[in-house]
Formats: structure tokens, sequence, C-alpha cells
């Protein structure tokens, strides 16, 4: 049976818009036998995005976030739970509707070089978008497109260039442009700034502040960087191998965090101010396998404070503090 949209997940006190639910989604893929078993990729996550607001999701290589991310574009389809773009749960869309529904969502993509066609140039990059949505002939595309590269910081001798003729930084403010074109409600950032080089990384990351703020854009921001993450998100949501482990404001985030793993994330990050001195939490063992999950809380086999009811019950997400959520037993 369908969930009821208007159904708070993560209950939100703010007057701002819920652009998009996720509601109990699980992601599973089949293995090549069955020996590989079927990898819960993400698992039974629910969450909410705001309209106007950056929520960051971060984990370590493998923890299912950018699976989530293509889920939210409808790249991949949902095993089972629902995700509404303002309302509408995207699941059952087909055709001119689904066509419809990613004008109004997009994505940017980790690495700039593999995502852009090397045969086309950058015009015809930035040209795509409307030619495929039919809207060639219905307006000024052209004034659009020096409108895009406006807005990115590029010049208009770009136009004429290939993708091999563009730095890394470049490529990636082309494939900033590409996912602008149609004016999306949201835009998912899929490790958008890791391929780059720490100086270059900072210049992007301004670039997308000032556009969030210049054209009310709404970011699905996915990371493994906590530093990053903490630059630029409102809120923050923390995955352990498929699953939504804690959620709240970033400040509160850094200031208080509840989940062990969550602890041992943060404490990785290195500290300016010397006269702050903070233990290292070293956690053993090895990530389990997505195809072969532990039972109960996924994390009792690393977490050095789990209990018995950890190995046997799955601990739900619920509040702990305003604005803030956990799936541990210990709260």
């Amino acid at each position: 049976m369908a969930q009821n949209p208007n159904r708070d997940i993560n209950e939100d006190k703010s007057n701002r818009e819920v652009l998009v639910k996720a509601d109990h989604v699980k992601v599973y893929f089949k293995g090549k036998d069955k020996k590989s078993g079927t990898v819960k990729a993400v698992d039974d996550v629910s969450f909410h995005i705001m309209k106007g607001e950056t929520f960051g999701v971060v984990g370590e290589s493998g923890c299912g976030k950018s699976t989530l991310g293509r889920a939210l574009v409808r790249l991949l389809k949902p095993t089972e739970g629902h995700i509404y773009m303002g309302g509408t749960d995207i699941a059952g869309l087909k055709g001119a509707d689904l066509k419809k529904m990613r004008r109004k969502v997009q994505i940017i993509f980790q690495d700039p070089s593999a995502c852009l066609n090397p045969r086309r140039t950058v015009r015809q990059i930035l040209m795509e978008p409307f030619e495929i949505h039919g809207m060639k002939g219905k307006m000024d595309v052209e004034a659009c497109i020096m409108k895009l590269l406006n807005l990115v910081g590029m010049d208009l001798y770009c136009l004429s260039r290939y993708p091999h003729e563009l730095s890394g930084g470049q490529k990636q403010r082309i494939g900033i442009a590409r996912a602008l074109a149609l004016e999306p409600d949201i835009i998912i950032c899929d490790e958008a700034v890791s391929a780059l080089d720490v100086s270059v990384q900072a210049q992007v990351l301004n670039l997308l502040q000032e556009l969030k703020e210049k054209l009310g854009l709404t970011y699905f921001f996915i990371s493994h960087n906590l530093n990053v993450v903490y630059q630029v998100s409102d809120r923050v949501g923390v995955m352990y191998l498929g699953n939504m482990v804690e959620i709240a404001d970033y400040d509160k985030l850094y200031e208080k965090r509840y989940h062990p793993y969550t602890e041992a994330l943060l404490s990785a990050i290195p500290q300016v101010d010397q006269n702050v001195k903070t233990e290292r939490i070293h956690l053993e063992g090895e990530v389990p396998s997505p195809s072969d999950p532990p039972s109960g809380c996924r994390f009792h086999t690393r977490c050095p404070k789990a209990c018995d009811r950890c190995r046997r019950e799955v601990p739900e997400l619920k509040k702990v503090a305003e604005g803030h959520f956990v799936a541990c037993h210990l709260y």
C-alpha cells in the first residue's frame, strides 16, 4: 500500500516547503549468482529535503549515498519505498510525466571528464538539454547558453572548445552550467568536487554557494569529506552500510553527535586550534559486505559501545533533540 505523501518524516518545525521526501526507501541489486547474494545498497532510508536548503550526506565509500542520489533522479528505481517530489511519487511516473519531473531534478557527477561528450563542443553540450526537452525552437537558446556561461564564470570563447581543451575546474563548471540549463528545483551533487585539486575545490564550492543564493537552489550534496559537508550543508545525514544513522543541522551535528559512527567520523577531522585536543577513535575490523550485512544494528560489529540488543534489533531513527535524529539503542 502506498504511503501518505503528506506524512511527516523526521518532523520539522520550519514553515519552509518540503521539496523531497524519501519514505522507507530500499535499493537492492541482485548478485551475479546465488553465492553473491543481494546487495542492499540502500536499506530502509527516510528523510526529507526542504526547499532552498543543502542536505549533505556523508559516509564511507560504498555506504549507499551515491545510489540514493541516483534514486532521487530516477536513474535507479527503488526496490521498495517511495520518493516524493513535490508530493508526487516519482516511481510511478512514465513518458511525458517522467520527462517533466527530470527537468526539475538534475545531477552533477564526480568526474567531469567522464560525463562530458568528448566529441561535442561546449556549445553543443549546453544545447543538448534544450534539444532533449523540445525547447530549442521555443526560446532563444543561444542567449540562455551565454547566460549559463556567465553564471558559472566562464568566457564565451569556451563555446567552441572541446572538453579535452579545458581544465578540470572548467569542465566541472560546464557540468554545473548544464545542470542549471532547465532551471531545476533541486540538484544532486554527487561528489562534485572530490576529483578536483584542493584550490579548485574551494572555487567550485564557492560557486555552488553563490548560485544557491542567487537562484534559490536546493542541493542534495554527497561527499565523503566531512570538512566539505560542513562548509556547504544546512543539514547533514550520516550513512553507514545502506542505513541513515543520524540526521541533524550541520552545527548541531558537529557540536553534539550521538551515534558512535558519527563520533568516529568526526574524530578524524584535523583540529586547527592546537589548544583543542580530541582523541581519534579507531574503528576495528572491516566494513561488512552489503550483500551480507550483520543482523540488528549494522554498525555493531565495529562499535565500541555495542550491547546484546544491538546484535538482535534494528534501531529506528528517532528524535533525540530538536531537529536531531539518531538510529541507536543507546538513546
